[in-house]
């Protein structure tokens, strides 16, 4: 699994499209799914989405997929990786993406039930009236994106509200089903999600993830199912996974980069250098200044 998509590699990604000139903060583009490619990574986005799905394929997430088989809306945030699985290349509908700074005006994204951590994934089958309304709300944002109002991005913002209000009526799908092995994803994914969080390049990119909670939110699972199956798996508990990887990191970092202990500490997530000190004492049975003064080398 990659780092986050950020809005410049969805670009990347897409070269047809054309990017938004930015006005006002945040960004937002929308896009017809007539260019949606066949299958998407498996990977969290550095921005939102809002889908409407005219055409067949699968969603996937951590341990369970859902089969579209017919018109589906679907919210997307940062904090929660899926991938799109493409069954049908007949693909119709529309897609918006925007940053959480683009709605910052109105209201917190993350405070909407369609995009809070931990609830169901937010996968809508509307039907038919609801579709008509929803691809009309996708039309009146097209619209304005080519229109040269001097307030269009106050109407898109509008149109997004609206669009996720048109979510909130519905009733999420209910019909997901869990992958065969899903010990065996749930172990692989966790532990691609601890690896893209390395190397730490500056010392002002502080681990976000750091426990095991951290990482079973990010994967939308209960944090004790991700514990058991991590230790199904590997043989190993989440928490020793992820203290293994931050001292390797911290050791790398103390061997081959001029940061101070203090920085070093800081970036790897710890809220004071004396309890970066302890954990590294215990875990590499060493003090950090032993290894950054050559005494030691492990």
């Amino acid at each position: 699994m990659k780092r986050s998509e950020s809005i410049q590699d969805f670009y990347n990604r897409h070269p047809e499209a054309t990017p938004m000139s930015e006005n006002g903060p945040g960004h937002f583009n929308i896009f017809m799914r007539q260019t949606c490619v066949t299958n998407s990574p498996y990977s969290r986005r550095d921005f939102y989405k809002i889908s409407l799905i005219i055409g067949t394929g699968k969603i996937h997430y951590a341990d369970t997929w859902i089969n579209i088989d017919r018109p589906a809306l679907l919210f997307s945030n940062p904090m929660v990786p899926y991938s799109w699985e493409t069954e049908d290349p007949d693909q119709r509908g529309s897609y918006c993406i925007f940053t959480e700074a683009f709605l910052s005006q109105i209201e917190k994204l993350q405070d909407s039930p369609l995009f809070s951590i931990g609830t169901p994934h937010p996968v809508f089958f509307p039907n038919e009236a609801q579709i008509g309304e929803i691809s009309a709300i996708f039309g009146k944002m097209s619209r304005e994106m080519n229109g040269d109002y001097i307030h269009k991005f106050s109407v898109l913002r509008n149109c997004v509200q609206l669009l996720i209000h048109e979510g909130m009526k519905l009733t999420p799908a209910g019909s997901f089903e869990k992958h065969t092995n899903a010990s065996a994803r749930i172990s692989s994914l966790f532990l691609e999600l601890l690896e893209r969080q390395f190397p730490i390049d500056t010392p002002e990119a502080a681990l976000r993830l750091k426990t095991a909670n951290d990482f079973a939110q990010s994967l939308s699972v209960h944090v004790n199912h991700l514990n058991r199956s991590v230790k199904e798996i590997t043989g190993k508990t989440t928490t020793a996974h992820i203290a293994s990887r931050i001292t390797r990191e911290a050791t790398a970092l103390l061997q081959h980069t001029d940061w101070n202990i203090a920085e070093i500490g800081y970036a790897l997530g710890f809220e004071s250098p004396p309890y970066f000190t302890n954990f590294f004492r215990k875990h590499a049975g060493v003090a950090p200044g032993e290894v950054r003064n050559g005494a030691v080398l492990i």
